[in-house]
């Protein structure tokens, strides 16, 4: 499991919102206000990703402000991204104000007041997002490069964006089942695919370093090849295509993410660890076998039954009798 569980139910109702403050004040000091101060609910997952921070949380509406006389006080030298989820926010950052929805994203600099507050009408309905920090000087841009950032709408629907929001979600999905040993690379997957996107956005990728653009390709891939492992032409070439990269390419970066595992022995696993999934799926007790198979990219039945025999030492047939013994009952 990665990361420590902060919830205000465990805590004194008048001492909520103190517990909350003093949490955020690891990475941002920031005055909290909320109209729900005795029944301030909050829930967060603190998750440590070496130099990187990342905070999957829902709390009761409230008003963030970073004053000058607090960074006067203590600055981090941080940078804050925040994913909405559920509900709405508003930032003042730079001279800048921008409305936010879920799916979007924003940035703030924690040497710059700010004023970020829940907006909308939805009383006590929590806010839902994930928020990030980490150092700036981790970001390989230049600084006035970033400024161009604060207080914009970001959005997390396309292109690299849509990439960065779906990793931010599916690490607070597997936190429990990640290891702690995992972290620093994960940190390191999430700055690099921030930066790239970043960099996208600002039109300045020759600002990265290669080994940055690099394992953010890689993880364009591997969301790339999840997406489409039901369709039997997911092939190497096809991905590199797909990718505007060459073959050769794709091989030499994949392999140094994988550790010398080859593009078609990851889309194989990755197909018959999904087709062993449904087939331990009481939902779907009733699906044939071959349509599984199909499913997953795997139309032709008798090698799927003999790559499933020599990946896990049963026949699909095998495995679902023993994994679902009352489904010939």
């Amino acid at each position: 499991m990665i990361g420590t569980m902060f919830r205000s139910q465990d805590v004194p109702a008048e001492e909520r919102l103190d517990h909350w403050r003093a949490l955020l004040d690891r990475t941002r000091s920031s005055e909290i206000i909320s109209p729900h101060t005795a029944d301030f609910r909050v829930e967060c997952r603190l998750m440590e990703l070496g130099e990187v921070t990342v905070l999957p949380m829902s709390f009761t509406p409230a008003r963030y402000r970073r004053s000058p006389q607090i960074i006067r006080r203590a600055d981090p030298e941080r940078y804050h991204l925040s994913l909405l989820l559920d509900g709405q926010m508003a930032l003042e950052q730079a001279g800048r104000a921008s409305a936010f929805r879920p799916r979007d994203l924003h940035l703030v600099d924690s040497s710059k007041p700010f004023d970020l507050r829940s907006s909308g009408n939805r009383e006590l309905r929590a806010i839902r997002g994930i928020g990030v920090d980490f150092p700036k000087a981790l970001l390989p841009l230049p600084a006035h490069r970033a400024d161009e950032l604060l207080g914009r709408g970001l959005s997390g629907r396309e292109g690299v964006g849509a990439l960065l929001t779906e990793f931010l979600v599916g690490l607070e999905q597997q936190a429990d089942t990640l290891q702690p040993a995992d972290a620093p690379r994960l940190g390191t997957v999430v700055l690099d695919l921030l930066s790239t996107w970043f960099a996208q956005v600002l039109d300045a990728e020759a600002a990265l370093s290669p080994e940055a653009r690099q394992r953010a390709m890689v993880e364009r891939v591997l969301a790339f090849i999840r997406q489409n492992l039901h369709d039997p032409e997911l092939t190497p070439s096809a991905i590199a295509a797909a990718h505007h990269i060459s073959l050769s390419y794709l091989h030499r970066i994949f392999q140094r993410r994988s550790q010398g595992e080859t593009v078609a022995a990851w889309i194989r696993r990755q197909r018959l660890e999904g087709a062993r999934r449904d087939l331990a799926n009481p939902v779907l007790r009733n699906t044939p076998v071959h349509a599984i198979a199909a499913r997953w990219g795997l139309p032709r039945a008798s090698h799927f039954t003999r790559s499933f025999r020599a990946h896990y030492g049963l026949s699909p047939r095998e495995f679902r009798l023993q994994t679902l013994p009352e489904h010939h009952k």
